[in-house]
């Protein structure tokens, strides 16, 4: 997911070294956002009723956007022209199923009780990443390929150059590489979480929190009751 959204706050600046307009600029965050809403209904929908009807696992169905979410990447990576229409929808539609996921397997695989802050760890991988790719690999990536731009056609160094802008294909061709390589690393890491879960996700999912919800509406219950009986205690 980190990977993804990295992308989407990068999109501006992948479009003009690409050479694209700014109307056109404007049609990728709008295909983002709205795809990246059909990824949340369709991937839940999807997820659930395969579940329900076949018992495989929600985290498999996870694993599968993460590796689609490589397509995008290497679309930016070897653009085409019109490749970027095609990687905004790809993207914007894994980040949306992603980010449905990640909350919904955390409350399966561990409960509520601690969901606020398993929860808040799985979004830290946000801005982490978005720092990781953006900062460290694709902001130091550009500014090399903008300083050699640079000296090429101006025979200027870095300290002649107020502001670096880098134009072409491989402005962020090895950044796109090593996140098309991070997310096919995330898929094999999601993987080891569909074995251990496997089993988990062919019993009976909704039934055993049935089962707590009516356990823990007894204990609720003997405590009301319990605590009625000392209110109504007659005093001596």
């Amino acid at each position: 997911m980190g990977t993804s959204y990295s992308t989407i706050d990068n999109m501006c600046q992948i479009a003009e070294s690409l050479g694209y307009s700014d109307h056109a600029v404007s049609t990728f965050i709008s295909l983002i956002s709205i795809w990246s809403y059909f990824g949340r209904v369709c991937a839940g929908f999807i997820s659930e009723s395969l579940l329900t009807k076949w018992k495989i696992p929600r985290s498999l169905v996870m694993t599968f956007f993460i590796l689609f979410s490589c397509v995008g990447f290497l679309l930016i990576a070897f653009p085409f022209p019109g490749a970027l229409y095609i990687a905004s929808v790809i993207i914007g539609f894994c980040f949306g199923a992603q980010s449905i996921f990640n909350p919904t397997i955390i409350s399966e695989l561990f409960g509520l009780k601690h969901y606020p802050t398993l929860s808040n760890c799985g979004v830290l991988a946000i801005p982490l990443a978005t720092y990781v790719f953006n900062v460290r690999v694709a902001g130091v990536i550009y500014d090399n390929e903008a300083l050699k731009q640079i000296k090429i056609i101006k025979g200027l160094g870095r300290d002649s150059a107020k502001e670096l802008k880098c134009i072409g294909k491989q402005c962020y061709r090895l950044s796109f590489i090593i996140r098309a390589g991070a997310a096919i690393t995330g898929t094999l890491t999601s993987l080891i979480l569909v074995t251990r879960t496997r089993k988990f996700y062919q019993g009976d999912l909704y039934n055993k929190y049935r089962k707590e919800v009516i356990a823990n509406t007894d204990e609720t219950t003997i405590v009301l009751s319990t605590d009625d009986n000392t209110n109504t205690k007659p005093d001596r």
